[in-house]
């Protein structure tokens, strides 16, 4: 069995297209399968959508959260929920043309473990949208050591590394990121992004930014780093200042310098609230990662999906 994992946010209007649109393909390969449609604690009326269609489509279940906890716990819910011998993660928009699910189990079934989806483009999104997102991954890439541009949420994983990323006792994970730490047989296959069928999408440059903060501390301590960099920098301009401020005293030539000395309060003032906010940021994950609360909680399940949770 194949487990197609959905991730949906305010879908309401492609719960049906896209539960069509899979099912038709899924039907073609001669798999047989599942349709996990996990509700992100939307705003519309997206859980009713999916209830409809499970109770239409034997294939099709439905996850719905007591509230919005983010699309890296509805991907892992999703994987919790899944039955299948492997599970597809792809985004409920399609976006993620799923035309190229059969090509990802073909690829299985010559023994990968892991099939990358790769974006060869981003589609039409705008140039602010693409500058940010480009930023995004280019920073990430270099802060976990890992290639991470054009990658992706849509990928197929056996059920032997579904397994592994269940087991991991993080509550503050990074999909894209972990498929790659765990490692296995990969591949990759390179995909177009397609238009949204209905709706906008839900990233915003804020929202970005949150996510790779959240996602640069959870997965890298290189940010840490940065605060022994700052120190540095402020120890030598410290000392060159000193040592021109004692040259200048022997020569009785020393001018009274307040410009000089507010500069360079400013300077390691800055430095040290940077440290501070970076530190605090890791801090705040420790203490969340300590109260050890669920990545979600969900509020009720499709018929056919009870017992699940």
């Amino acid at each position: 069995m194949v487990s197609l994992i959905i991730p949906s946010y305010n879908e309401e209007e492609n719960i049906k297209i896209t539960a069509d649109t899979l099912t038709k393909i899924m039907d073609e390969t001669g798999e047989d399968y599942e349709l996990l449609f996990v509700n992100d604690g939307s705003k519309d009326g997206t859980y009713e959508k999916i209830r409809e269609v499970s109770s239409e489509n034997p294939h099709a279940k439905g996850i719905s959260f007591s509230r919005n906890f983010g699309k890296e716990a509805a991907i892992f819910a999703g994987l919790s929920a899944a039955s299948g011998d492997a599970a597809v993660v792809l985004d409920c928009d399609l976006q993620h043309p799923p035309t190229l699910i059969p090509d990802m189990l073909k690829l299985w079934h010559e023994g990968y473990e892991v099939v990358e989806g790769v974006k060869s483009s981003r589609g039409k999104e705008g140039i602010f949208h693409k500058a940010a997102a480009g930023l995004f991954y280019d920073i990430m890439s270099k802060l976990i050591k890992i290639d991470m541009r054009a990658t992706s949420d849509y990928k197929l994983m056996d059920r032997k590394v579904v397994d592994v990323l269940l087991n991991l006792t993080e509550r503050n994970t990074f999909f894209r990121a972990l498929t790659f730490w765990v490692g296995f047989k990969t591949t990759k296959l390179e995909y177009e992004v397609q238009e949204r069928m209905h709706g906008t999408t839900k990233w915003s440059f804020t929202s970005l930014l949150k996510y790779a903060i959240n996602n640069a501390t959870s997965f890298s301590t290189l940010p840490l780093q940065i605060v022994t960099f700052l120190g540095t920098i402020s120890i030598i301009g410290s000392v060159i200042l000193a040592v021109q401020t004692l040259i200048k005293y022997f020569r009785k030539d020393a001018a009274p310098g307040f410009p000089t000395v507010i500069l360079l309060i400013l300077l390691i003032g800055g430095f040290i609230m940077l440290s501070l906010g970076i530190i605090g940021h890791y801090i705040a994950r420790i203490y969340e990662e300590v109260k050890g609360r669920p990545r979600y909680i969900v509020s009720e399940t499709t018929d056919n999906l009870k017992g699940a949770f």
